[in-house]
């Protein structure tokens, strides 16, 4: 399936669809219905971002500024009824400032703990690579564990909590680079890129009619009724698995580690994550069951991050997008 319509369910009659897949079919419908009316383009990277939240996962969007990274988890935050924080990574930010602090109130005599803005169901952290590595640290117990550690308390996060992280693939002056262990918590890696000259144009006439309050607000995004989200996950998560794509995902990942010009391949989690991820776009396609394409489609945003390309890789001009496509292509695709 090509790029872009990658929101975009396979044509079929009614008789071919799969029949437990209603709500992820209602919920791609409206997205593609509500989304389209504040952000133009970037099908693929709305696409990857609802796919993070089914496949209960967190994302890192790479992209430069002005592409509407923002934008586009604030939307789906008002599309799924969820609630959104927003955090500005800065070199000064402390772990109290994203994760909270106990404060004493002197009229009560006692300690309350007032909570920061990861407790929430979406929360994007602008420029994460700016965040020195302290903070990263404890940002890295809430995407695992999903819970914050404090004064010796566990205080667990939302249910629906998910991290989309942003980061400049440009500007590295003043930054921390996110490490190993860092990337391979993120489930997805997102390129969000420039719009075409139509889409941006289309852009331009928006804004022009807009008000002030800005496109989002103008649109008045109406929410996915309540419990539509959760049937649709778990319609993803019984999408059948034949016992050959099992095996067909672990060669992909096994073939990374030893494919000459990777430094580091991908880890076991790295598979776990291409599982997760190819069940919701068969899903996406009104498939209640998975086949090869699904995991191919799923291998550049799931493994990109979590490769490291050698030196003299890197010296020939390849990138970990090239590298994971010629993966694919060495690895044989189950038959029947």
């Amino acid at each position: 399936m090509s790029e872009e319509n990658s929101m975009e369910p396979m044509t079929g009659t009614q008789s071919e669809l799969a029949p437990g897949l209603k709500a992820t079919r209602q919920l791609l419908q409206q997205a593609r219905a509500e989304l389209g009316r504040v952000i133009v383009g970037q099908d693929e990277a709305i696409g990857e971002v609802l796919v993070a939240v089914l496949a209960q996962g967190h994302a890192l969007l790479e992209g430069v500024p002005g592409i509407a990274k923002t934008l586009i988890v604030k939307s789906a935050g008002r599309l799924l009824g969820l609630g959104f924080q927003r955090v500005q990574a800065t070199p000064d930010l402390m772990p109290a400032d994203i994760l909270g602090t106990t404060i004493f109130k002197p009229g009560k005599d006692e300690f309350t703990f007032h909570m920061g803005p990861v407790f929430t169901d979406l929360l994007l952290v602008d420029e994460v690579n700016r965040m020195p590595p302290r903070t990263q640290a404890a940002l890295l117990e809430c995407m695992e564990e999903r819970q914050v550690t404090s004064d010796g308390v566990r205080r667990p996060l939302p249910a629906w909590f998910t991290v989309f992280a942003t980061q400049n693939p440009i500007d590295f002056e003043g930054t921390y680079p996110l490490p190993e262990a860092q990337l391979d918590r993120f489930l997805l890696k997102v390129r969000v890129g420039y719009p075409s000259q139509a889409e941006e144009r289309a852009m331009l006439e928006r804004h022009h009619g807009s008000s002030s309050a800005g496109l989002l607000e103008d649109a008045a995004i109406e929410p996915v009724s309540a419990g539509l989200l959760g049937r649709a996950r778990e319609e993803v998560r019984a999408v059948r698995v034949e016992g050959g794509l099992y095996d067909y995902i672990l060669e992909v990942a096994r073939r990374t580690r030893e494919w000459p010009l990777l430094a580091l391949g991908a880890s076991p989690r790295a598979a776990i994550s291409l599982l997760r991820v190819a069940q919701v776009f068969a899903a996406f396609e009104d498939r209640d069951y998975l086949v090869p394409d699904d995991v191919k489609r799923a291998a550049l945003p799931v493994l990109r991050h979590r490769v490291l390309l050698k030196p003299e890789a890197e010296l020939e001009g390849f990138d970990a997008d090239r590298i994971l496509k010629d993966v694919l292509a060495a690895v044989a695709v189950p038959r029947g």
